[in-house]
């Protein structure tokens, strides 16, 4: 259990040291072999998800920001459709929207 804490530690670090690209994308590359030599199955879905999507993961060491921002707005007009059962007339609805977060 004590593995499985150094390596989710590993790749916190991983973004939290380092601003350069090619340094980033080379530690990740060894903490992937880690994983991967470790035999750990909890990480599989995190590692295809890194396969995945490694150049948009990559890009955040050129300017250090992420797409938290766009997924708070999504989860606030989910919120906020919830709240009244759905959408009958979009119209409105982004008349509203445009009223409460613009």
């Amino acid at each position: 259990m004590k593995k499985a804490y150094n390596l989710s530690q590993q790749l916190r670090g991983i973004y939290n040291n380092n601003n350069d690209k090619h340094i980033g994308m080379t530690k990740l590359a060894h903490w992937h072999k880690n994983i991967k030599e470790s035999g750990f199955k909890n990480f599989n879905i995190l590692l295809n998800t890194i396969t995945f999507n490694y150049q948009s993961i990559l890009n955040y060491f050129d300017n250090r920001s992420t797409n938290a921002s766009a997924e708070s707005f999504n989860a606030k007009i989910k919120a906020f459709r919830s709240q009244f059962r759905g959408v009958r007339k979009i119209d409105f609805f982004l008349f509203r929207l445009s009223n409460l977060f613009a």
